[in-house]
Parts: structure tokens; C-alpha cells; sequence
């Protein structure tokens, strides 16, 4: 399956589970660490009013979704070993992001990634 439309998949589902006020979260612990040196891949998508980060690095991937309607704004966080999620959350805000705080957050998530994958 297209990574891109499994992620669009799990974003609806989170977004009826959000909906729906039933508590979406997920952590482990990681199972597998990244070669040493292997390089992040760094994948920045524009969706509608949002974006959409996807970071792989080896088996590892994380992603971030911001969806912003006229109402309010999703944020989804994911991060994967392999098959296994190790982080899957998502919060609403109630009003719209601005463009600005979009691109904030998401230079913050791959920095807090790139942070993180060097630690490991």
C-alpha cells in the first residue's frame, strides 16, 4: 500500500476516533535502532491549508499531519519500527492554524526528529 494513502487512511480514522471523544494514543518502546550514519530522508508535503512531514531513516519512520480547516486544526504524530507504532497521537485545537504556525511546527518535529534520531 501507498505510504502517502496509509497515512491519509489512519488520519481519517483518527480524525472519527477524535470526533467521536474516544482517546487515541499509543507508546512503546523502540525496538530497533537505525544504523550508525545512515541519513534522514526528509519528505515535506503541502495538503490543503496544512503539510505533512514524513522522516525515514532505515526501518524507522515519523510523521506529522496538520490539517487545518476553517473551524479548527489536527495534529497526528506518528512514529514506527517497522510494522509497530511506537508513538500514534493526535490533539485538536479549536481554531485554525495561520501558515506560520504550520511551518513552526513542523521545522520543530524535524528538528525534535533529527534531535532524537542522532541520540539513538
Amino acid at each position: 500500500m501507498n505510504p502517502h494513502r496509509r497515512h491519509s487512511t489512519t488520519f481519517g480514522l483518527l480524525l472519527a476516533l477524535v470526533f467521536f471523544g474516544l482517546p487515541v494514543g499509543y507508546a512503546g518502546e523502540p525496538s530497533s535502532a537505525p544504523a550508525p550514519g545512515e541519513e534522514l530522508q526528509i519528505e515535506i508535503t503541502k495538503k490543503g491549508l496544512g503539510k505533512q512531514v514524513v522522516i525515514f531513516q532505515g526501518a524507522r519512520e515519523w510523521f506529522m499531519l496538520i490539517e487545518v480547516t476553517p473551524e479548527n486544526s489536527v495534529v497526528v504524530r506518528q512514529e514506527k519500527d517497522y510494522d509497530t507504532y511506537l508513538i500514534d497521537e493526535s490533539e485538536t485545537h479549536d481554531r485554525p492554524m495561520t501558515p506560520g504556525e504550520v511551518d513552526v511546527a513542523i521545522a520543530d518535529y524535524v528538528n525534535s526528529v533529527k534531535t532524537r534520531a542522532k541520540k539513538q
